[in-house]
């Protein structure tokens, strides 16, 4: 076999087992990634418990230098085994790949970069393509664009909201006063919308009769108030669910079936079910060998 066909399929090989998941290398693979991942966040949760940091420092770091050289060397042979390194260099998952590297080599000169290794759970969105989450690619996009669809009544309602906390919060101040907490009209304000949202913090509170009556109706319009964006998307969402089935004529299937084929000359994933060429970059996605 001539050393450049070797070179080949010996690239071909690490690219499906780095980026298909569909092969047994590849869920091993993805596997020991998502364990990898898990691990170093779990690291850097416990080094930033002091108690635990000085206890059992050396272990920490010992084990954060092991992940961090996996890590590298994952991060390497992503490179090598794409045809165009800059397409995942300088991709999403290429970035974070790097950012989540870096801070331990970087804490060797700069002493107090150390936090930095936290970047590392940026890598858990790696889990949507571990757990195969991209299949519902489909009813995630209607979504977005019935919240697209919906900005204009939103912010129309969270306008008329804004001016109901101003009202209120006026007057809670005249009412209330300093006496009570409500110091100014912008607390006064801010203890409205705190009201309002059901969130309650309880650090002003109203004393007076009144007060605590218009308190009581705030309460209330606060559990409709919650509900209205919510109609509003649903409703829109239901709306382009019918308007799709209508065009395919056809049940309302949203669901876009989805594969883990990985483009081998940018990298691309979530291409569909049959395809042919990439569709980012055009590429045969079955012509690497």
């Amino acid at each position: 076999m001539p050393i450049e066909s070797h070179h080949k399929n010996w690239k071909a090989k690490l690219h499906e087992i780095i980026y298909e998941a569909d092969t047994p290398e590849g869920k091993l693979f993805d596997v020991i990634l998502f364990i990898a991942i898990i691990a170093s966040i779990a690291l850097v949760m416990l080094e930033s418990i002091r108690g635990f940091d000085t206890k059992y420092h050396d272990f920490l770091d010992i084990s954060e230098w092991i992940i961090t050289i996996l890590f590298t060397l994952e991060y390497i042979a992503r490179i090598i085994s794409v045809k165009r390194p800059w397409k995942y260099i300088f991709s999403f998952y290429g970035i974070v790949d790097f950012l989540s590297t870096v801070p331990k080599y970087i804490s060797i000169i700069f002493v107090g970069t150390h936090a930095l290794v936290a970047l590392r759970a940026l890598r858990l969105l790696r889990i949507f393509r571990i757990l195969k989450l991209a299949r519902y690619l489909g009813a995630s996009n209607m979504l977005a664009n019935a919240l697209k669809a919906s900005r204009a009544k939103i912010m129309v309602f969270l306008f008329a909201v804004l001016i109901l906390c101003i009202i209120f919060g006026t007057l809670m101040y005249l009412i209330e006063g300093e006496a009570s907490g409500f110091s100014s009209i912008p607390v006064s304000v801010y203890w409205c919308i705190v009201t309002l949202t059901t969130v309650g913090f309880g650090d002003i509170a109203p004393v007076t009769p009144l007060g605590q009556f218009i308190a009581a109706i705030i309460m209330i319009l606060g559990y409709g108030i919650i509900a209205v964006p919510t109609g509003i998307v649903s409703a829109e969402y239901s709306a382009q669910g019918k308007s799709t089935s209508k065009d395919s004529g056809k049940p309302n299937h949203p669901e876009v079936h989805l594969n883990s084929q990985s483009c081998p000359s940018c990298s691309a994933e979530r291409h569909k079910d049959n395809a042919k060429y990439c569709y980012k970059c055009g590429h045969f996605l079955e012509d690497y060998s």
